[in-house]
């Protein structure tokens, strides 16, 4: 491996969050190729530094201290360890999975409690009431729910157990074996489907963007922080339901597409009105109600396989095309089974035709659009009919492609989205999305399981955070897909650079085409692979952008993604064009003379090579 620049400045900001000071940050600084290569061998000069990880590979300082204190009060530190569930259906799944995994496992002394807010010292009813489920098992069975946890996203947030933290020091919020007299009030479970219709905009002269509940600082106040920080530390502590309820509506009309700009939110709630909309405007019957938010990404993409394993049974399922990592174990670990067809291929589909045409039944079909980290963009049209013809669903990632770009319902059951990135930005809270489509066959018995089924388990202190953060999602949409273009012109120009994947280059482009809106981009997401991974380490190590985990933020973040994702299996990876040599950009909002100069700069230090005579 070629000397690394530790002395520059860039390459100081090992485990530092990403963004820089930010408590939530969904990623984390690795600076150098060396250092990315060390977190993946669990060196203690990398681990030791980190501020913080992607929440679903770490464990957030604050869910870990919520967790340690749980297990202080109500088990044994010396043999017990705690995972934090928003609910006990969560925390059943955790032990389901525990079962399935291994059954020789002792699980008698694994417990499940509930906290629930003291009734003693009931918040206003106005207020988020604490609530939380700690799942105490054995430490030796740590492998198996860190998995769980990884592969499902079901484990409470880092603002979620801040929530409960505070609300456990201050005696609001009890396990709830103590919780005995008979007259206590029942404890709501919480809305369990998105029923409440409240106004997002009752008065738009009182705030902004139709927030009329967000309290302004008062200018008498001294020392008022930005509105961020001010939401984060005023009001985490103090949630409003209302707000919250808020929040939740316009994220789904944002995705749903009634929210097109900052000034349409809508004056009336009544979500049934919502079928006219630019997601649904070719899907009749169309409306936010098909609209469902999670906690995460992988979350959303857990409970639809979920769902559609209890709407249609227990069939294997396929996944098409490279996939990010944790989808493929869900499939493989949460159900029968899967056909993996990694590359993507028309000859995978012709195979999975004779498959179909010899009677081999299947669930359904997953995909992204496009792929992630090779951005290649599967045959919907061709899915859709196979689909059609042997009774299977299809269902979508559109994360890359994001709906701005693509419309991809029509070809889909169920598109699933990680809020986390793009439509977010700004790296600072995890999210997910699930819609249905109602033109589906499978859509009468999926819209059945979702009512009986579906637990709405954002945090609403997320939810405020999202929707602030989602408001300027088109005009930044419009910025990353020039920038990403840009970016991409200046890496195919390189000899040192073998191949550069992004929608517009790829082969597959007639399929990504296909599906492009009008005024749609092909994303802010891109990878290139080098001729030597030497070439590739020092352009990583001279890049200065921000470096670590994640993609679809406000700022440009590169990562050596199969090293990070695939580390212990890189040949597997590779003969599915996933080299080791490939690094990932997720272009940001820069000014795109500063980024061209970065991304040159980093190409310049790379060496040349004597070529043969």
């Amino acid at each position: 491996m070629p000397g690394i620049p530790s002395d520059l400045p860039w390459n100081q900001t090992l485990g530092e969050t990403v963004p820089p000071n930010t408590p939530h940050a969904v990623s984390v600084s690795l600076p150098t190729w060396k250092s990315n290569v060390a977190y993946e061998e669990g060196e203690r000069w990398v681990l030791d530094k980190m501020q913080c990880g992607y929440p679903r590979f770490f464990i957030h300082r604050s869910i870990e201290r919520l967790a340690q204190n749980i297990v202080q009060q109500h088990g044994s530190p010396d043999i017990d360890k705690v995972m934090l569930f928003p609910t006990k259906n969560a925390a059943r799944r955790c032990k389901d999975f525990f079962q399935r995994q291994d059954p020789e496992t002792d699980l008698s002394n694994i417990r499940i409690l509930e906290f629930l807010p003291n009734p003693e010292k009931m918040p206003s009813a106005k207020r988020v009431l604490p609530r939380v489920v700690a799942y105490v098992y054995s430490k030796e069975l740590w492998p198996l729910a860190k998995a769980f946890w990884q592969h499902t996203g079901e484990g409470i947030s880092s603002r979620h157990a801040e929530f409960c933290q505070r609300a456990l020091d201050d005696g609001l919020m009890v396990e709830a074996s103590c919780i005995s007299r008979p007259d206590t009030p029942r404890m709501s479970k919480g809305p369990r489907r998105y029923q409440r219709h409240v106004s997002v905009d009752h008065d738009a002269s009182n705030g902004v963007n139709g927030h009329s509940n967000l309290p302004t600082p008062s200018s008498t106040e001294p020392g008022v922080p930005d509105s961020a920080q001010f939401v984060e530390e005023r009001f985490g502590r103090h949630l409003d339901v209302e707000f919250a309820a808020q929040a939740k509506l316009a994220i789904r009309r944002r995705i749903a597409g009634s929210l097109t700009t900052d000034e349409e939110l809508p004056q009336s709630l009544h979500t049934a009105a919502d079928a006219t909309n630019e997601r649904g405007k070719d899907i009749p019957g169309f409306s936010v109600d098909d609209v469902y938010l999670y906690p995460g990404g992988m979350n959303a993409m857990f409970h639809a396989h979920r769902s559609l394993m209890l709407a249609r049974g227990e069939l294997p399922s396929i996944m098409y095309g490279f996939p990010y990592v944790d989808a493929l174990k869900v499939l493989e670990k949460f159900g029968p089974g899967a056909t993996f067809y990694g590359y993507g291929s028309q000859a995978e589909l012709d195979d999975l035709e004779h498959r179909l045409e010899s009677g081999q039944k299947f669930l359904a079909l997953f995909c992204e659009f496009p792929s992630n980290p090779l951005l290649r963009s599967p045959n919907l049209k061709r899915i859709r009919a196979l689909a059609d013809k042997y009774d299977f669903a299809v269902v979508i990632d559109e994360t890359i492609g994001n709906f701005l770009n693509v419309h991809v319902l029509p070809y889909a059951d169920i598109v699933w989205s990680s809020l986390t990135k793009i439509f977010s930005g700004d790296s600072n809270v995890m999210a997910g999305s699930t819609i249905l489509n109602p033109q589906s066959r499978y859509y009468a018995q999926l819209k059945h399981i979702f009512n009986a089924e579906y637990d709405d388990t954002q945090f609403q202190g997320d939810s405020v955070c999202l929707e602030r953060n989602s408001r300027d999602f088109i005009t930044r949409i419009q910025r990353v897909n020039c920038n990403a273009e840009i970016i991409a012109e200046t890496l195919r120009s390189h000899p040192a650079i073998k191949q550069v994947n992004y929608p517009k280059y790829s082969d597959t482009r007639p399929y990504y085409d296909a599906c492009r809106l009008p005024n749609g981009g092909y994303g802010g997401l891109l990878s290139a692979t080098f001729h030597h991974i030497e070439d590739a380490q020092v352009f990583y190590d001279h890049l200065q952008t921000e470096k670590g985990p994640s993609l679809g933020t406000n700022f440009t973040l590169a990562s050596p993604f199969v090293i990070l994702a695939h580390y212990n299996e890189l040949d597997w990876a590779a003969q599915f064009g996933c080299e080791a040599n490939l690094i990932r950009f997720s272009v940001g909002l820069e000014d795109k003379e500063q980024l061209k100069k970065a991304f040159a700069l980093a190409l310049s230090a790379i060496p040349p090579r004597e070529t043969a005579a």
